[in-house]
């Protein structure tokens, strides 16, 4: 039987450590949007808050954002849209990700609107 020589499993190694690199710098920050995409979803779903102030949504949007350690997410990014039986939240934001020689910038539009 022929053995793989090692060259080979040094290269599967590096390949495999690199993919668990990856992963472990991507998974938080896309977690992280998909929970404030589920946290504008129950704002937008909650009867009571479509009677609150733009400014006020607005707020709490950025104040979950930055719970959740995304801190690029500003007020200027998060716009609301109403009409009069419905209400849409959108969040627009990047977040930069920096990697041994390069910069990733991330784009993210999570959104919601209630029906």
């Amino acid at each position: 039987m022929n053995s793989v020589p090692v060259w080979r499993k040094a290269v599967g190694i590096a390949v495999l450590a690199a993919l668990a690199f990856f992963i472990a710098i991507f998974t938080p920050i896309y977690f992280h949007n998909f929970e404030l995409r589920d946290y504008v979803d129950k704002l937008t779903r909650s009867v009571d808050n479509q009677k609150e102030s733009d400014d006020l949504l607005r707020t709490q949007v950025v104040e979950k954002a930055h719970e959740l350690k995304l801190p690029s997410v500003t007020a200027d990014n998060v716009h609301v849209f109403r009409s009069a039986d419905r209400m849409r939240i959108e969040v627009r934001y990047r977040v930069s990700v920096n990697m041994p020689g390069y910069t990733v910038m991330l784009h993210f539009y999570p959104g919601a609107g209630s029906r």
